[in-house]
This record gives structure tokens, sequence and C-alpha cells, in this order.
């Protein structure tokens, strides 16, 4: 399935053509560590991700058969760009949300998570905003990450 981004095929700014596009686009979020082997550890024991490359450099993280999380060493060289900063505050305005099938694999997840040491920052709790239930832990790197239940009309 396809799609076409702006109305009528054009960009209302500036008059050009919008490209199209692959609907079926999804994200493939890449955290920065300085550990990929502990913070690959960390969510294969706390959220039961598996191993889909390994390494010390390099790491992505399969649910089943969907890729959800990759792992890049901070100070590997081949991307110039993603070199620490001075500061080296990682994570700074980002969160990692993780969606289970339902409430049960909600519960499980986060009796999992809860076993494996995991700091917990908030546990089990009904979101009203967000209708899903959902708990916060700080990953091996320091890295915030919810999971959460699916949308559901009342808690």
């Amino acid at each position: 399935q396809r799609a076409v981004v702006g109305t009528a095929g054009s960009d209302r700014k500036s008059g050009s053509r919008m490209a199209v596009y692959d609907a079926t686009m999804r994200l493939c979020p890449m955290l920065q560590v300085g550990d990929v082997v502990a913070a690959s550890r960390w969510y294969q024991d706390a959220l039961g991700l598996m191993s889909g490359h390994g390494g010390e450099e390099f790491e992505m993280l399969f649910s089943g058969d969907n890729l959800v999380l990759q792992l890049h060493r901070l100070d590997a060289h081949e991307h110039g760009f993603l070199q620490p900063d001075e500061s080296d505050v990682r994570g700074a305005g980002v969160s990692l949300w993780f969606e289970t099938s339902d409430r049960s694999a909600f519960e499980a997840l986060f009796e999992r998570a809860d076993l494996s040491g995991a700091t917990i920052v908030e546990r089990p709790h009904w979101n009203p905003l967000a209708h899903h239930h959902e708990a916060t832990l700080i990953d091996a790197e320091g890295y915030i990450v919810v999971i959460h239940s699916p949308f559901e009309a009342d808690g």
C-alpha cells in the first residue's frame, strides 16, 4: 500500500511536489550506549527481547520476528556524528515505550522486569490520559523505558 504525503500532491508552503512513500514504514530506534553488551543483556533480561546480532559495537534486539531496538557503541568510529559530546548526557528528552499485546502480557512483563532487578521508577498504574496501564523503568544506560498495555476504554 502506498500513500501520497501532502495536499493534492504538493507542499502548501513551497508549492513543491511531495514524494510518494511506502505506508508500511516503521520506526527502528537506535540508542547510543557506552556498553552494548551490558545494555543488550538488560533488554534481554528485563523485557525478554532476543539478540539478533550481538557484539561489542552493535546489537539488534527482536520481539519475535520484529526488530524493536538497535544499540550502537557511542564511541564507535564508523559514524563520526554519533561521537559523545562533552556533557555525556544520553537520552535527554527520549523515552522508549513498549506496548504489550494485552493487559496480562503487561503484568507478566512487569513481573519479569521486577525479578530481573531492573530499576523501577513507577510501578504499574492506570494512566487516565493514555487509557492504558503503564510502568516506568530505567535501563542499564540511564534511558527511560515505559512498558504499557494497549489502549483500554476504562481501567
